[in-house]
């Protein structure tokens, strides 16, 4: 798996996402970015959907999650915020606990978990609070 240009294609797909969270319904763009993004997340998922589903699968397993595994952008947040730039010049972006998808696992009990994918590199992170996100898998 290249995963440089999966790397690429995630950050561009999370610019897209940013950019159509910047536009407001009425805005005459809206529904042009809508449908590019939906045509990205698309392509995306036609060229790394195996890889990744597979990647899930290996997760769910190895925490316990008894959700069933999703297509890979549904693991997408709603909401990246940049932080800054690796030595790459790759963005980096963080996201809420409360993004992604919600997990069933009994590892933690009364706690909502959740499960997203985020670029810099393509990662998958674990969330079980404001202050727990753990890394459980990253392409390589």
């Amino acid at each position: 798996m290249d995963t440089k240009a999966l790397n690429n294609d995630l950050i561009a797909l999370v610019e897209k996402k940013i950019l159509l969270s910047r536009l407001s319904y009425a805005d005459a763009h809206y529904d042009d970015v809508e449908e590019e993004l939906h045509v990205m997340e698309d392509a995306f998922v036609d060229k790394y959907g195996e890889y990744l589903e597979q990647a899930l699968e290996k997760v769910h397993n190895t925490h316990s999650i008894d959700s069933d595994v999703l297509l890979p952008i549904a693991y997408l947040a709603q909401k990246y915020v940049k932080t800054g730039t690796r030595s790459d010049g790759t963005p980096v972006y963080e996201v809420s606990h409360r993004e992604g998808v919600w997990v069933e696992t009994d590892k933690f009990p009364g706690r909502e978990v959740r499960l997203v994918l985020i670029p810099s590199p393509t990662r998958f992170i674990l969330s079980t609070g404001p202050k727990h996100q753990k890394e459980v898998w990253v392409a390589g």
